[in-house]
């Protein structure tokens, strides 16, 4: 008899949280498609960008991201790049001043301290911003590449848009296994709900590899004041500081030439300790939007897991589990395929399904996992 009753008023509860996520699905996908590109860049001497790379141990990488910088079609009068170099015990110093010998570019390699912090990155980068010439900040990291027009387009961004902060896209390189193009799936979903919840006015999500914003605004919001402690968060908790301070200034670049790339993790362990610092941000999060969000997709996701072992325990049918399962996956493959598709990893769009059964499972593993607080950062153990 409690057995009944307790699967007679679940039931009604799981379609009511699958379908709410459809409709939520559906709500990012309309809005992704709302976004448009900024244009072409019209010359402007009033912009000036200063690119900050925080780079530890990066010699195997940095040489092809300072390549892409010289090549870049902005005027290489008007921005500089900072390279904050976190203790590198490889040739990354060396790289950096050989290239900064003959290169057109303003570069200029900056050590930082030695000592201590919980978020390497937030010291790298406030380090940099007292030395930045540039009235727009523009953060990438050593192993990305850049496309020859990318810091056009975000310029063309800013001056058409006048935004206090600009989230642009990332993805990953060219996918030689399968786990590389799941990867690429479930980063694609992040990228795109973090662009369509900007598109809607909620700014949630955003990446430090390819952001931009006014010196001036992160002066004003006092930088990362209030969460320098934690381990990860320069971008969005910063992101989430400048929406409050300045209410629609925040944009997404949607604009191929923006696209970033880096690679995918190799092996199980980088990928457990990056995406186990991104999810212990959650709980840190001033904004209702963000905290909310968090909270709503692990129990989306939590419950298309009960909904599978009340099948297979026998208690409901077939037909309800495949139906909960469908209002869930096809929202999503609509969803995940167009930002696929304008992140130029259509063979990736194979892959939506395999990553859908997964997803459920990781969505909880990590957000259980984050909360023992102990995290890495190229071999630096972070509290």
């Amino acid at each position: 008899m409690t057995e009944h009753y307790l699967i007679s008023w679940l039931i009604p509860l799981l379609w009511l949280v699958i379908l709410s996520y459809a409709v939520f699905t559906f709500t990012l996908t309309f809005f992704w498609n709302r976004i448009k590109p900024s244009g072409i860049f019209k010359f402007d001497k009033r912009i000036f960008i200063t690119v900050i790379v925080p780079v530890r141990n990066e010699a195997e990488n940095i040489g092809f991201l300072l390549n892409d910088l010289d090549k870049q079609h902005f005027p290489h009068e008007q921005f500089e790049v900072l390279i904050m170099d976190d203790g590198s015990v490889d040739r990354t110093a060396a790289i950096v001043q050989a290239f900064a010998a003959h290169s057109q570019v303003n570069l200029q390699l900056i050590a930082l301290p030695d000592t201590d912090t919980t978020s390497p990155k937030k010291r790298a980068i406030e380090t940099a911003i007292t030395r930045a010439k540039g009235n727009l900040i523009v953060t990438t990291d050593g192993d990305c590449r850049v496309e020859s027009g990318w810091l056009q387009s975000i310029a063309a961004c800013y001056a058409a848009t006048n935004a206090k902060l600009i989230s642009a896209p990332v993805t990953f390189s060219e996918e030689n296994a399968v786990t590389d193009h799941l990867q690429t799936v479930e980063f694609a979903s992040l990228i795109g709900s973090g662009a369509s919840a900007i598109a809607a006015g909620y700014p949630s999500l955003c990446n430090g590899a390819n952001l931009a914003y006014e010196k001036n605004a992160f002066i004003e919001v006092g930088g990362f004041d209030g969460v320098r402690h934690i381990a990860s968060g320069d971008d969005e908790f910063l992101m989430h500081k400048i929406a409050a301070r300045y209410p629609k200034s925040v944009h997404f670049l949607k604009d191929p030439r923006a696209i970033v790339t880096t690679k995918a993790h190799d092996n199980w362990q980088a990928f457990f300790r990056q995406r186990k610092r991104w999810a212990s941000k959650w709980k840190h999060y001033q904004s209702k939007t963000p905290l909310f969000l968090a909270i709503y997709v692990f129990t989306c996701n939590f419950s298309l897991i009960v909904s599978g072992l009340l099948y297979a325990f026998g208690l409901v049918d077939g037909y309800f589990f495949i139906s909960l399962l469908s209002a869930k996956c096809l929202p999503e493959w609509l969803f995940l395929g167009s930002v696929l598709s304008f992140l130029k990893k259509s063979k990736s769009i194979l892959y939506i399904p395999i990553t859908q059964i997964i997803y459920p499972f990781y969505v909880c593993f990590f957000g259980l996992a984050a909360q023992k607080p102990e995290y890495e950062w190229k071999g630096r153990k972070l509290v």
